[in-house]
């Protein structure tokens, strides 16, 4: 697994560009293969409020933290374009980490512990929920 320094490298980036340089992906990190999890979300709207306020101040700022950590990200479904979804589904989280495994480290993590809970206890469809784990091609 290759660890990378996503900070170093937006700087270095940013740094180059600025001087006009050309800049390269390191090779690594464009053939790194991520996973990313979805998970439908059924909120109540009353509480919507409360839910992205928890998301925003406590579980994104404990996510970011941990090793492998890509991105989290709380969409707010606007309509159907095409095809059927589930009504109810009115949220989609979606989380994206290097590997499962690093995935896997975060969630059995204490502090997944104490910030996932007050998010889900938001989802009115306890334990029925769809959660989906994709791998990048």
């Amino acid at each position: 697994v290759v660890t990378m320094n996503r900070r170093g490298i937006l700087k270095s980036m940013l740094g180059a560009a600025a001087i006009g340089t050309a800049v390269s992906v390191p090779r690594a990190w464009a053939q790194t293969k991520h996973i990313r999890l979805y998970v439908e979300m059924d909120v109540d709207p009353a509480q919507e409020r409360e839910m992205l306020d928890l998301f925003h101040n406590q579980f994104v700022p404990e996510a970011v933290k941990h090793d492998g950590y890509m991105r989290v990200k709380l969409l707010k479904r606007r309509s159907v374009l095409q095809g059927t979804a589930p009504a109810t589904h009115n949220y989609r989280f979606e989380l994206e980490f290097e590997s499962e495994e690093q995935r896997q480290r975060w969630i059995a993590s204490p502090g997944h512990q104490r910030v996932w809970p007050p998010i889900e206890r938001f989802i009115k469809t306890k334990g029925t929920y769809p959660v989906v784990l994709y791998d990048e091609m």
